[in-house]
């Protein structure tokens, strides 16, 4: 399927409101019974409730932007990966000219003084320069005869065997043309040891955990757009944001070093509790009369009840701590477990409290 943002018309950040409205405009637009004449209007008409059904839902959006992201990162990293293989090449090619280049003069200057003080000398050939080049055992490798007959050509060139062309080299003939294919030849066939291999860039997920688990320390499991599968475990220091950097588990590109996966923490929103740092909250609801008096009760916690004593005249406005019930922070220390007070009244009216509020408002006491 097509990109489902495009096919309704609506931005990436767009609300569900908006997707909604837009889903109902097109839908009415290609609906097949308004266009009769059209044969691929079910097949529009479908793609567009196909379009609408992921994104309505927010964890198949929230898959499906991840995976979007992903896919784009790694394009980006291909992209990344063979601007710089390229610029390595352009390196290697303009070492190789540069010694290509000063290994010709000298044999030229050789050759030209050996012609001319003894007749009888041996001028070094273009072999000879492969070998002094890249070693004895070189001579016995056929790729590199190859590369030595180019040299010998170049080589020959430079002593004026070849007529020279401009200076510029533009004829393919020339002494720098046929220098060039020597040391392109050699490049091809004898690259210098590759550079430590970069790393790729690296890729984001999402995992919702909630309280319990941060405390059990579980083991958790993402899912990945490549369809893979990573799992780590929770850790003390870990709560609500807290990005987990696991090594070595993001794009895998050639001839490049894996990068990281990056994975942020979100607690569960549905969750009875929730998490502010290493904290702890949740709600207590209590009765008017509890408020009032003070009582003696349990709290819920995410592994377990906890006794906890509500002072008299609590309003809903009271917050109460339990010291150490929180997360651990990882350097030795826990949050606390934060109840937050709510005063609820009885489901069905209660005459004796109705008449006490009446004469509290009005001013009457009995």
């Amino acid at each position: 399927m097509r990109d489902p943002y495009s096919i309704l018309g609506v931005k990436r950040d767009a609300r569900h409101e908006d997707i909604k409205a837009a889903w109902r405009t097109k839908a009415k637009t290609v609906h097949p019974d308004a266009n009769r004449d059209d044969p691929d209007a079910s097949a529009r008409f479908a793609e567009i409730g196909q379009a609408y059904d992921l994104l309505k839902d927010p964890k198949k959006r929230d898959l499906y932007d991840q995976a979007r992201k992903a896919a784009e990162k790694k394009q980006r990293g291909e992209t990344i990966m063979q601007q710089r293989e390229a610029a390595r090449e352009a390196a290697e090619r303009a070492k190789a000219a540069e010694k290509l280049m000063e290994e010709l003069a000298r044999a030229d200057a050789r050759n030209r003084a050996q012609t001319g003080q003894k007749a009888d000398s041996k001028p070094e050939s273009a072999e000879d320069i492969v070998e002094r080049i890249f070693g004895a055992d070189a001579q016995n490798d056929p790729k590199v005869q190859q590369a030595a007959e180019a040299a010998k050509a170049a080589a020959s060139a430079a002593k004026g065997d070849i007529p020279a062309a401009t200076a510029t080299g533009d004829d393919k003939t020339s002494p720098a043309s046929l220098a060039a294919n020597l040391f392109s030849a050699l490049v091809r066939r004898f690259r210098a040891p590759q550079p430590t291999p970069e790393k790729a860039p690296d890729i984001t997920a999402e995992a919702t955990v909630t309280v319990a688990d941060l405390l059990e320390k579980k083991w958790i499991t993402v899912s990945l757009a490549d369809e893979r599968e990573v799992r780590f475990q929770l850790e003390p220091g870990m709560t609500d944001g807290h990005v987990v950097r696991l090594k070595g588990q993001g794009l895998k590109l050639p001839n490049i070093a894996r990068g990281d996966l990056a994975v942020t923490l979100l607690t569960d929103r549905e969750d009875a509790f929730s998490l502010r740092g290493f904290d702890i909250h949740t709600t207590l609801p209590i009765s008017l009369s509890d408020a009032v008096l003070g009582c003696e009760t349990k709290v819920k916690t995410p592994l377990g009840e906890e006794n906890i004593t509500i002072p008299a005249w609590s309003g809903s406005d009271r917050v109460l701590r339990l010291a150490g019930k929180g997360l651990a922070d990882g350097k030795g220390g826990s949050g606390d477990l934060v109840v937050e007070l709510r005063i609820v009244l009885l489901e069905k009216p209660d005459e004796k409290v109705t008449d006490l509020m009446r004469h509290m408002r009005e001013g009457l006491y009995l």
